[in-house]
């Protein structure tokens, strides 16, 4: 502040400061007050706040240097100590039982109530300041705080509920939580001990997001979610079952504008679902496939208009992928018609193929996809997935997506069906190896010898390497490196070979002997998957499908 301009207006203020009322000083005076760290609020402040501070009456010459030391003072100020934490809290407590005993004493005469309320909002604002010493959380649990403060979240008025949320998002904010550790897990403790997840949800259902104030109150309630479910990822089974996963299919369903909410909602919706599978079964119980897909199927025609939609799209694949993990969930992806959209999608050849063809993979994949396999094949999935595997789309035509990765979920839907499909659906499955002249079989020869390169480079790589890695380790880098897609199109060869028109054999021994390839190599890959099966929960499963290779070998 200039010291000279403060000084010029001393002359026209005397006489103004003569006749002005108390309030009109006290509203001139106020904006020098508010403390550094304290967030500003809409609603105005009390005068009843302006004991914390007390002006000068006059703002003379010599006053000067004592106003700009105290301003000064203010701006550097870091934070609360324990004493002075415990002294807001208590003045917290009483601006809240005040407004609650006005509440009940005058519960038809809003305007009796209304001062109190506003100072219980300020005091809500002054309150932000212990998100910046989180290691004095331990202090506000022990003084109460936590549960006076999340009682907050049922009070009438929806502005106090909005503020109270915005509060614990400041304070649940991952960079300030893992400043002070052990501090934050005793807040966290106190939270998840007073069910925070359903107060939460409650205050959900009744904010109007048509109010900017109350959207970015829901937009702060999935923020302290987020939060919440990084420190402890347990979290997100509490939140589901507490009403949050309801709470999101139906936001993701009703019939509203794309918003950043609704982006939100697809984001936790993914957190929710990817590690905890009573979730996606929870999902399925409550129709949550169904939502999902007529969610998805605006995207079938059309692409998404902004990059944050088509993030949302991105993150509802992704939910699709995680629910289908769960058994039961492919019976009702089956029956919601999920086969036919994501076959759709392919065909229309829009943003939305990278995604349908990983869910696509996910629904056909293992023992579980068998009756998925044979409905794609019914449905004329075939028409659909060989023209992909023909030719890999251009760069801009599988945005988001690598060349191996695409070819990777194609190859792998292939291979499921021909693990899966019996009789005529598996003959039709043969017979496209030996049309136009076999070019599907000379694709699959041409695959090989693209991923078993490759492979030799990540080999040559990990040899010249001096990491100590155990076998593990060294696997599963050959694994991302090729392995993976090399071995699904190998099985692909030792199927058809062994199944299909013997003409196809013969093309696959003749393009090996032309390019320099050996039976050898294929036998050696598929002996060391085979040898890889049958260790997993499902080892049963894995026994047989080790025991067909063999069997798929010695034909070979």
């Amino acid at each position: 502040m200039d010291v000279g301009e403060l000084l010029s207006f001393k002359p026209k203020q005397n006489p103004k400061r003569d006749i002005a009322d108390e309030e009109g000083e006290s509203e001139v005076e106020r904006p020098g007050k508010k403390q550094k760290q304290f967030l500003t609020s809409n609603v105005k402040p009390s005068q009843k706040s302006s004991a914390t501070y007390i002006a000068p009456p006059v703002v003379e010459a010599p006053a000067k240097e004592d106003l700009l030391k105290l301003l000064e003072q203010d701006e550097n100020n870091e934070g609360l100590d324990e004493t002075s934490l415990k002294r807001m809290i208590l003045n917290f407590d009483k601006r809240v039982l005040k407004n609650q005993e006005l509440r009940v004493k005058f519960p038809d005469s809003p305007e009796k109530f209304m001062e109190s309320e506003l100072e219980l909002h300020e005091a809500i604002q002054l309150m932000h300041a212990l998100a910046t010493v989180p290691e004095l959380y331990t202090v506000a649990v022990e003084q109460k705080f936590i549960s006076t403060l999340l009682g907050l979240l049922s009070h009438d008025n929806t502005d106090i509920s909005v503020a109270v949320v915005n509060l614990l998002q400041e304070l649940t904010d991952i960079d300030t939580l893992n400043e002070s550790q052990d501090e934050a897990a005793v807040l966290i403790d106190a939270l998840l001990d007073q069910q925070v997840c359903a107060l939460l949800v409650h205050n959900l259902d009744r904010l109007n997001e048509a109010q900017a104030e109350e959207s970015e109150g829901v937009h702060n309630t999935l923020a302290i979610v987020e939060n919440l479910t990084e420190i402890r990822p347990e979290v997100c089974l509490q939140a589901a079952q507490q009403g949050l996963l309801s709470w999101i299919m139906k936001r993701l369903k009703a019939k509203s504008p794309f918003d950043a909410n609704k982006l939100y909602c697809s984001e936790i919706l993914s957190i929710l679902l990817q590690g905890t599978p009573e979730n996606r079964q929870l999902l399925g119980e409550i129709d949550g496939i169904d939502i999902l897909l007529q969610q998805l199927a605006i995207f079938k025609r059309q692409d998404p208009k902004t990059g944050e939609e088509q993030e949302m799209m991105e993150n509802l694949f992704d939910c699709v992928c995680s629910s289908l993990i769960h058994v039961p969930n492919r019976d009702k992806f089956l029956k919601g018609e999920g086969l036919q959209l994501m076959n759709l999608m392919l065909r229309e050849k829009k943003m939305s193929r990278n995604g349908a063809l990983k869910v696509l993979n996910h629904a056909l994949s293992g023992e579980s996809g068998r009756d998925n396999c044979t409905k794609f094949v019914d449905i004329l999935g075939l028409r659909t997935i060989f023209p992909l595997f023909m030719k890999t789309p251009h760069k801009l035509k599988r945005k988001g997506m690598s060349a191996e990765e695409y070819e990777e979920h194609i190859v792998s839907i292939i291979a499921s069906m021909l693990k899966s499909c019996r009789g005529s659906q598996r003959s039709r499955l043969l017979l496209k190896f030996t049309e136009n002249d076999h070019e599907k079989t000379d694709r699959l020869m041409e695959l090989h010898f693209k991923y078993f390169d490759k492979l030799r480079v990540i080999d040559a790589q990990l040899q010249r390497s001096n990491d100590e890695e155990d076998e593990d380790e060294i696997y599963l880098k050959r694994l991302e490196g090729g392995l993976f897609t090399l071995q699904l199109v190998d099985y692909i060869i030792l199927e058809v070979c062994a199944s299909g028109a013997p003409t196809v054999k013969q093309r696959v021994l003749h393009t090996l002997n032309l390019r320099g390839g050996t039976v050898k190599t294929i036998r050696e890959i598929m002996r060391e998957y085979a040898g890889n099966l049958g260790d997993g929960s499902e080892s049963e499963a894995k026994e047989e499908e080790k025991q067909h290779i063999l069997q798929l070998l010695d034909k070979f």
